[in-house]
């Protein structure tokens, strides 16, 4: 197992007087591995911006480390700081370009801040084009790029310092889905051929499925799940994790007071398995399915669905049992109390 490059260490961060306090994150630990692609992802208001700004220390953490390849941010005397923040660059959904530079020039910029010789940056700035796909816009100025290109050079200027980790806060948000498939691919290719470590912080959980090995899923600030992608995709233990994951499904909670149903996910297993039917046939139990968001990847099949179930304690036991001894399949008892 790789080792660390980022550990975090309970950390807090409140916003706020004495009059009125806000909690944006509340203990937050994760360990984040050296070359891995991980992935932070929450709805609006989770915590997951306040986050990522605490990675950097641009957010300065209420309480908690942050430790960035084996140095504490929350240590470091501001020039210390300056430095350490070279190893850790971001990109945005803004693409936070400078619209009176040129491509290049844009490259050449946090290398000029640090001191590098014109040359030697331009030099560097003309590879990092050729890297992420641009090597023929080096003289255009960013109104002349599409939202794409924006960001391909957004990435080679957070590329320029040669950094260990890159943050890419919503680096998607903004761009139509064919164009995210192939922003999301220069980040693969580049994190396999660079071996930098990449965090994603998204809203969209196609994009941690498409991208990421483990993700986190924030929810009021605190983390709700953390696992690999895989896992939680298949099987989320949390409603948290599900509202993200399956956000068309049915919940309980959408029926009256008293009905008792089986939330059942589906991990992998063929996408033909017949369960409603064979639980019919073999059972003799019929249930109705309340709702449900299922899907086929790579011809397997993932997703949840919620079936009602018999008022008769013994008929809902048998068909509890019968879901429980299918393979690809679990099951959880749920009951609507109002």
């Amino acid at each position: 197992m790789s080792e660390s490059i980022i550990q975090i260490q309970h950390l807090c961060k409140t916003f706020g007087g004495r009059d009125e306090t806000v909690r944006a994150l509340e203990d937050i630990s994760l360990d984040i591995r050296q070359g891995e692609i991980f992935g932070i992802i929450g709805l609006s208001g989770a915590g997951k911006s306040t986050l990522v700004r605490c990675l950097n220390l641009l957010e300065r953490p209420t309480s908690g480390k942050v430790i960035v390849d084996g140095k504490d941010m929350t240590a470091l005397s501001e020039r210390e700081l300056r430095l350490q923040r070279r190893k850790i660059t971001m990109i945005f959904q803004g693409f936070n370009l400078l619209m009176q530079r040129t491509c290049l020039k844009n490259v050449c910029f946090p290398m000029e801040i640090s001191g590098v010789p014109r040359g030697q940056a331009e030099e560097r700035a003309r590879e990092l084009l050729e890297l992420v796909g641009l090597a023929d816009k080096a003289g255009a100025y960013p109104a002349q790029l599409s939202g794409g290109q924006k960001q391909r050079v957004a990435v080679a200027r957070a590329l320029a310092t040669n950094p260990k980790v890159l943050l890419c806060d919503e680096a998607t948000s903004a761009l139509d889905p064919t164009t995210t498939a192939s922003i999301l691919k220069l980040l693969r290719d580049l994190n396999a051929k660079l071996g930098v470590t990449l965090v994603v912080i998204t809203h969209q959980m196609s994009v941690i499925e498409e991208v990421c090995s483990r993700v986190a899923i924030l929810d009021g600030g605190v983390v709700a799940e953390l696992g690999p992608v895989q896992d939680i995709f298949s099987n989320p233990s949390t409603d948290a994790a599900r509202r993200l994951v399956y956000p068309g499904g049915a919940s309980i909670s959408q029926y009256p007071t008293g009905t008792h149903a089986a939330r059942v996910s589906f991990n992998g297993g063929t996408v033909n398995q017949p369960l409603i039917a064979s639980l019919a046939i073999d059972c003799g139990v019929k249930v109705s399915i309340l709702g449900a968001d299922t899907r086929s990847v790579g011809g397997k099949a993932t997703g949840t669905m919620l079936l009602s179930l018999p008022d008769d304690p013994g008929e809902a036991t048998k068909a509890l049992n019968y879901i429980r001894s299918q393979p690809y399949i679990t099951v959880e008892e749920v009951e609507y109390h109002g």
